[in-house]
């Protein structure tokens, strides 16, 4: 643990619609009373209803990035999201060797809320064989886990349990399979960790205000490691971070597609 005041970083893609990314992380741990630093590993030109651009930020300066934060900033957890090229991939492990970073939450974000593919299909091996081992928790959501594993993605709680066991194999030390993109009232998240299964319940909130929301909880997760939670108090206390941010989102009106989630609701 580094200081008093806790500290994460994320290492991501910017949104430069400010719903998801960057810009959602860093809302994630203000709002959760984390200071958060930055390592920005592409630009996308982005808005609620889709992503029309994407510029990738060369390997060398990512690292660059990593270098000036952690050489600096005593961070206490670390949240990767959006790593589009196998270089990139390669320049973050890289980096978290260096610095010997251990609390790592990674999202293997590979498609955007409004469909768009964010990742190429040769950095799925990359991610596996470089980032996987050094992760703390990756959290996919279905089609992710499924991608991940070449596989279909699960229809049911049991292939979700089964699909989160092949994940572990690959060397993080828990997975979490979002069941945002499950059918059905509730959605469902299984967490596999060194204690077994845990199962997050939580209504379906009825809102098209969902762009984000993987970059949100993931981040959540990290801000709660930055404070000490265990990673099942952080799990837990994300989830339901989540679902408040999700549930007050319609009182945001921006965009015309996917909307944001309220980051902010306790405040305003």
């Amino acid at each position: 643990m580094g200081g008093s005041t806790p500290i994460a970083v994320t290492i991501a893609g910017s949104d430069s619609g400010g719903g998801a990314g960057i810009q959602a992380d860093l809302k994630t741990f203000s709002a959760l009373g984390v200071y958060g630093a930055s390592v920005i590993t592409a630009l996308t030109a982005q808005n609620t209803v889709g992503v029309t651009g994407i510029h990738d930020v060369p390997p060398a300066f990512i690292g660059a990035q990593i270098d000036a934060v952690f050489s600096d900033i005593a961070v206490d957890a670390v949240k990767i999201g959006m790593l589009s090229r196998p270089e990139a991939i390669e320049a973050v492990a890289a980096g978290l060797e260096r610095h010997r970073q251990s609390v790592v939450v990674l999202d293997p974000v590979m498609i955007a809320a409004s469909g768009d593919r964010l990742l190429v299909p040769e950095a799925i091996d990359t991610l596996r064989a470089r980032l996987l081992p050094r992760a703390l928790l990756i959290t996919p959501n279905l089609p992710e886990a499924a991608a991940l594993l070449d596989e279909a993605p699960a229809g049911t709680l049991a292939e979700v349990r089964a699909q989160a066991e092949r994940l572990l194999a690959f060397g993080p030390r828990a997975v979490l399979i979002k069941g945002g993109h499950g059918e059905g009232p509730e959605s469902t998240d299984v967490l596999l960790d060194a204690e077994g299964v845990l199962e997050l319940s939580a209504p379906r909130v009825a809102t098209r205000n969902t762009h984000g929301t993987g970059c949100t909880l993931s981040s959540a997760i990290a801000a709660g490691l930055a404070r000490g939670l265990s990673l099942r108090e952080a799990v837990t206390a994300a989830k339901d971070y989540l679902t408040r941010a999700l549930a007050r989102s319609e009182e945001l009106e921006i965009g015309r597609g996917h909307g944001p989630v309220h980051h902010f609701h306790a405040w305003w």
